[in-house]
């Protein structure tokens, strides 16, 4: 219910900021404030949270050896899917260049001229400068420059002692539970904040640029919907060929939580649901308790997509195009930073902001995506839930344990559900609803 009144706020903030913007430009351009609060309390939980979700998702299942074939197969699904959805990103970023033909807005918005200056002028970001850079001399440094790569590496090295050191380091994992609880917590807060935020960044913008910079949004949107529908369609559809499972079928079956996850912006609140339907359809439990939790820290297609598309798309915003190597670079660090993503609504935005960052990058396109962010979070939080039950189905298949029977029953039984319902309607046709 809390997630549905805030969508139904931001919406309705979306809305309001649109109207005041084209209404009352001049009052409108003042509201950007709101946006510039709202994005410094997102960068003041970057690191708390990375820190602590990323080490409970390595170190939480225990000696990493004990997770044995099942973790090894697990793992290496998950980085080769979303490798994938890295370059399905990264090419249509190319393709439809959506932050081209923004530059008024990127000069103009929130002041950012001389922050996007100095970045076009510094960032020479090769692979041996990511390299050096990768490892921090200071944890605390780099948790205060927000520099996720560095706290990525660190969170790895230190995830790897506490598995290595065992019961004594039980203590420390108990206190990362607790601190990753109060960030998720920490992060609910801030968001309640995102109504007022968006309602600032879309006004300012509105109000800046004229109503025509909503075509730009439309095109943004576009392009990512294109590409969350051209992974499902061709990386997803491929998978469930290779294991012989109807993705018809499967989406068909995940009706209920993926309305729930697209309405909701929030796996976490589809995952109940997704997780008793994925045992029903034939995955057992054993593979279905291990794979979607873990996908969820893991496996986030949708969302490591969309932060492909919106690196490249803050470069073009300001003017700054990326070469070739640059581009691989961006993407190897996010194959680390986009391991950091909860399951919580909003919280790429963190982790873009904190790539960015990292790269030397303005976080302009963070305050031009905000307006917008709930549309965004919609789609790729759906495929997030899509994706990570496809890989349930994968995982039980190579390990042989996939009951294609209870398949064939399930999807039976939801099929004799619809012809029922259909019927019903078609009686109700004929007797003029008596």
């Amino acid at each position: 219910m809390k997630q549905s009144k805030l969508t139904i706020a931001i919406f309705a903030a979306l809305l309001m900021g649109i109207l005041t913007g084209w209404l009352f430009p001049d009052f409108a351009v003042r509201l950007h404030v709101l946006a510039e609060i709202f994005l410094r309390m997102i960068k003041m939980i970057i690191a708390p949270l990375l820190f602590a979700t990323l080490v409970v998702g390595i170190a939480g299942h225990g000696d990493i050896k004990s997770l044995g074939r099942l973790g090894i197969k697990t793992i290496a699904y998950f980085e080769v899917v979303t490798t994938i959805a890295l370059f399905i990103g990264l090419g249509f970023a190319n393709l439809f260049k959506p932050g081209e033909g923004m530059g008024n807005i990127a000069s103009a918005h929130l002041g950012l001229n001389s922050i996007i200056e100095s970045a076009a002028t510094t960032h020479h970001n090769s692979f041996g400068e990511l390299l050096l850079g990768l490892f921090p001399t200071s944890i605390f440094q780099s948790m205060s420059e927000g520099n996720l790569l560095q706290i990525v590496v660190f969170c790895i090295f230190f995830a790897m002692a506490v598995c290595a050191v065992g019961e004594k380091a039980k203590p420390v994992l108990d206190f990362l539970n607790s601190l990753a609880s109060v960030m998720f917590k920490f992060t609910e807060y801030v968001m309640f904040f995102a109504p007022l935020g968006i309602y600032g960044a879309i006004a300012y913008t509105v109000g800046s640029n004229g109503v025509n910079i909503l075509f730009n949004y439309g095109k943004i949107i576009l392009s990512l919907y294109v590409a969350l529908a051209a992974f499902v369609f061709f990386v997803l559809f491929a998978a469930c060929k290779i294991v012989k499972i109807s993705i018809r079928g499967l989406i068909k079956a995940l009706q209920e939580p993926a309305l729930l996850a697209f309405s909701t912006a929030s796996s976490e609140a589809a995952l109940p649901k997704a997780m008793k339907i994925m045992e029903d359809f034939g995955v057992p439990k054993s593979i279905v308790g291990f794979v979607m939790p873990t996908g969820y820290t893991f496996n986030l297609d949708g969302s490591t997509l969309y932060l492909a598309m919106a690196v490249i798309f803050s470069t073009q915003l300001v003017g700054h195009p990326l070469t070739f190597e640059q581009q691989l670079v961006i993407m190897f660090a996010l194959m680390l930073t986009s391991k950091g993503i909860a399951g919580v609504p909003r919280v790429s935005l963190i982790v873009l902001a904190g790539t960015l960052t990292s790269f030397g990058i303005p976080i302009l396109g963070v305050a031009i995506l905000l307006g917008i962010d709930q549309i965004l979070d919609m789609g790729r939080t759906t495929v997030n839930l899509i994706g990570n039950c496809v890989a349930t189905v994968v995982i039980a298949r190579w390990e042989n344990n996939f009951d294609y029977n209870k398949m064939k029953e399930f999807i039976d039984t939801k099929n004799l559900k619809l012809a029922a319902v259909t019927n019903i309607e078609d009686y109700k046709e004929g007797t003029n609803g008596e």
